[in-house]
C-alpha cells in the first residue's frame, strides 16, 4: 500500500498530495458501494416494527418509483434512515449531509427534515408537540416534506407490501452518485 511520507500536514510535498487525490477519487468512484452496504446493514436494525430499518427504505422507495418520482427523489427515499443506527438523534441530518452535493435543493431538504415532520404522526403519545414542523411553514419545500412524510415514510412499514429489491435500486444509486451537482 503506498502512503504519504509525512506525519504532519504541513510537512507534505506535492508528490503526497497528488497520492492522495488519486486515493481519493478512488474513494468517491466507490461511495455507492459502501452506501449500498450500509443500506444493507439496516436488515438487523430496530427492533419493535414489523419490518426492518432497510426494508422500510425499499419499500419507501419503491411507493416513491411507483409515483413516478425521479431518481434523485427515489434514491434520496432509498437512503433517508440512513443514519439511525449512527445518528439517532439526527438521523435526517446525516442522510442529507451525504446526499446534499448530488440531490436538487428541494429533495435535500426534504430529506434533512424529514424527521421533524415525521413527528407529526407520533410525537403526541409521548406527550410532545407533534406540529414540531409548522416552525418551516415559510420554507418554499414545507409541502414537499409533509407529502414526503405521508406518501412515503410513514406509511412504509407494511410486511406485505410488494416492495422492489435493492438490485433494481442500485443503478439509479449509482447514476445519482456519479457526479456531485453541488460542491
Amino acid at each position: 500500500m503506498r502512503t504519504v511520507s509525512f506525519t504532519q500536514m504541513s510537512e507534505g510535498t506535492r508528490e503526497d498530495y497528488l497520492l492522495l487525490a488519486e486515493l481519493e477519487e478512488r474513494q468517491v468512484r466507490e461511495l455507492p458501494d459502501r452506501l449500498l452496504k450500509a443500506l444493507e446493514a439496516l436488515q438487523n436494525s430496530f427492533d419493535g416494527y414489523q419490518v426492518s430499518r432497510y426494508e422500510h427504505s425499499l419499500q419507501a422507495a419503491t411507493r416513491a418509483h411507483r409515483d413516478g418520482r425521479d431518481e434523485e427523489y427515489v434514491v434520496a427515499t432509498l437512503l433517508h434512515d440512513l443514519g439511525d443506527d449512527l445518528a439517532p438523534e439526527n438521523h435526517s441530518e446525516f442522510a442529507a449531509v451525504i446526499l446534499r452535493p448530488y440531490v436538487r435543493d428541494e429533495v435535500h431538504w426534504i430529506i434533512k427534515h424529514h424527521g421533524a415532520f415525521q413527528m407529526y404522526y407520533y410525537a403526541h403519545h409521548y406527550g410532545l408537540d407533534r406540529n414540531v414542523r409548522d416552525r418551516y411553514r415559510d420554507s418554499p419545500h414545507y409541502q414537499a416534506c409533509v407529502d414526503f412524510c405521508e406518501r412515503y415514510d410513514q406509511s412504509s412499514f407494511d410486511p406485505a407490501y410488494d416492495t422492489l429489491p435493492l438490485e433494481f435500486f442500485e443503478p439509479m444509486v449509482r447514476r445519482v452518485f456519479a457526479k456531485p451537482k453541488h460542491s
